[in-house]
């Protein structure tokens, strides 16, 4: 296996293949999170010196406690970032959304909250003794990239996939005579979340299964994978003509295909 990929299996026997972020891509995505930080937090500073000096500079004992509170915001608005934004925006701060790489469980899931929470939180650690230096050596000499928030967090660190043109196989073909959009069936981030390795497997079997069953069994088995995946992201089905169950489950199908199939 190449070093710079890593292999999963899932819990259903789902394999996927990774690209596992490098050190400069992750610092530099890394330093444009912090530009921004920078930003924000100097914003904040300077409109609390207003404030103050408007506002609350005559009431006695009352700037210490002020200027307390703005601390507790810097270091909530620190450290709260990047867990916001992996969570939220499935493994992408800004810094690694514009970079292309993103965060994702050791089992090839989007990550968890109490991931995110854990692996920043633990940038306390990795920032020791100044500057950063004990993550950099980690990401620098693991096998994985990973530092000690990714290590005790079960989190690594990928490339997000690009998409390239490919040759229209049978499937893409059977879109295109059907007429079939995948704008039919957008996904929100929140919704894609839904979607785990196990819904995944159950999709891509159905791709595989259906050519070869004849029309009941093929009806039945539409219906079945629509009522499990469906319900997770808010579609309706039930009362739908088979035929446009089936067009939203191949929609679902290209939609997501980019998100799993490396």
């Amino acid at each position: 296996m190449n070093l710079q990929e890593i292999d999963i299996t899932t819990p259903e026997h789902v394999h996927l293949k990774f690209k596992i972020a490098g050190i400069g891509s992750r610092a530099t995505a890394q330093i444009i999170d912090w530009i921004i930080l920078g930003l924000l937090n100097f914003t904040i500073f300077f409109i609390s010196i207003k404030v103050n000096k408007s506002f609350l500079g005559e009431i006695e004992g009352f700037t210490n406690y002020f200027w307390a509170i703005v601390i507790i915001l810097f270091f909530i608005l620190t450290w709260g970032y990047f867990a916001f934004f992996e969570f939220f925006n499935s493994g992408r701060t800004i810094g690694k959304w514009l970079v292309g790489i993103r965060v994702i469980q050791d089992n090839g899931q989007l990550i968890t909250f109490m991931s995110s929470f854990i692996r920043n939180l633990l940038r306390i650690v990795d920032f020791l003794p100044g500057m950063y230096l004990l993550g950099i050596l980690m990401i620098f000499f693991h096998s994985k990239h990973k530092r000690v928030g990714d290590l005790v967090a079960g989190t690594v660190v990928i490339y997000e996939r690009k998409r390239k043109k490919r040759k229209k196989n049978a499937f893409q073909k059977e879109m295109e005579k059907r007429n079939i959009q995948t704008g039919r069936m957008e996904l929100d981030d929140w919704s894609r979340k839904k979607i785990g390795a196990r819904e995944w497997a159950i999709l891509r079997t159905y791709m595989e299964r259906r050519q070869t069953l004849g029309t009941v069994e093929r009806e039945k088995l539409t219906i079945k994978v629509a009522s499990v995946l469906f319900p997770l992201i808010q579609v309706e089905f039930e009362g739908k003509p088979y035929v446009e169950v089936e067009k939203d489950l191949l929609a679902l199908y290209m939609v997501l295909r980019e998100d799993w199939e490396f």
